[in-house]
């Protein structure tokens, strides 16, 4: 154990965005509020459509279902706190609530990476087996695969947050942050972290990088079997059931590796901020946006869905 004063924390101080005035970060809360809402409903419509219209029961909105389950819990362990410190100034986080959040950040993330990986191999089938994709990813396959995109969340949530929290902290417990993650609260830890950083490293190269290799030899195969394809129109409607994908992942993930690979990296705390807002704040409110414009499917779908409740709402007495 290193020297320096140490104490029990039993509770933590969210630092969040405190440093800027009291105007920008009412503005901040507005912005945040509005992105909170949106993201809630774009991705609760999702769910619910891709339930309601049988058109939309295909494997690749299974998958999208899952993914919105994944950003609408992502949003309510982060952005809720979020909007108490900026409007409330409630930056006191108690060490076991600090303890919850981190730990479905890190689940979520997982399930999450694996999920986006999931959702490739799936475009994969669909574009390079197009007359054995029904039988390939049949109800029972896509069930496992979905346990399999989920499951890698608890091991890695449990031994990630269970690890860093045993370490002693110093005697100071401001987290430069607006959420508890990993890099700001091991700043506060008075111990020798070199085996917990070679630790997060090596979860972060399993976690992002095996996940993002499958998505490239995914994709790899896909680009060949479109350049097979004879017809503009055809090479144009198999690019663009992948296209919204590929945004997504690479929205995702970009901002992900910048963040873990390097738990005590020289990146100022405000832009280990910003990179944090464009995964756990941006990211899933694009999502579904990103889908629903670029899926005809879908944005069919919503159509048949609304007229569906407008009928049954004229239908009333």
């Amino acid at each position: 154990m290193a020297g320096g004063n140490w104490t029990r924390v039993s509770e933590f101080i969210l630092v969040s965005f405190s440093s800027l005035p009291t105007e920008i970060q009412l503005l901040l809360f507005l912005i945040f509020l509005i992105i909170y809402l949106v993201t809630l409903m774009g991705n609760s419509l999702i769910i619910l459509v891709t339930l309601a219209d049988p058109i939309l029961h295909s494997p690749m909105y299974f998958f999208l279902r899952n993914l919105s389950f994944l950003e609408i819990g992502f949003n309510l362990v982060i952005v809720p706190k979020m909007l108490g410190t900026l409007l409330a100034r409630d930056t006191i986080i108690s060490f076991p609530g600090c303890v919850t959040q981190m730990y479905f950040l890190f689940f979520f993330g997982v399930a999450e990476c694996f999920l986006l990986a999931t959702m490739a191999y799936d475009r994969y089938v669909a574009i390079c087996s197009p007359l054995h994709y029904p039988v390939i990813m049949n109800q029972r396959t896509r069930a496992k695969l979905a346990v399999a995109s989920w499951f890698p969340g608890f091991p890695v949530a449990t031994v990630q947050t269970t690890w860093l929290f045993s370490f002693p902290f110093c005697d100071t417990n401001k987290v430069n942050h607006f959420f508890c993650d990993s890099p700001p609260v091991l700043r506060l830890v008075c111990a020798d972290t070199t085996l917990f950083e070679i630790y997060a490293i090596i979860g972060t190269i399993l976690v992002v990088m095996i996940p993002c290799l499958l998505i490239l030899c995914s994709y790899s195969h896909i680009a060949a079997a479109i350049l097979r394809i004879p017809s503009a129109k055809g090479k144009q409607k198999a690019f663009s059931t992948c296209s919204s994908h590929l945004l997504v992942v690479s929205l995702f993930y970009v901002s992900l590796s910048l963040t873990y690979f390097r738990p005590k990296s020289n990146y100022s705390p405000e832009n280990k901020k910003l990179l944090s807002l464009s995964y756990t704040v941006v990211t899933p409110m694009l999502n579904p946006i990103i889908y629903s414009l670029r899926n005809n499917e879908v944005k069919n779908a919503l159509s048949r869905t609304f007229r569906k409740a407008i009928g049954l709402r004229n239908c009333i007495p």
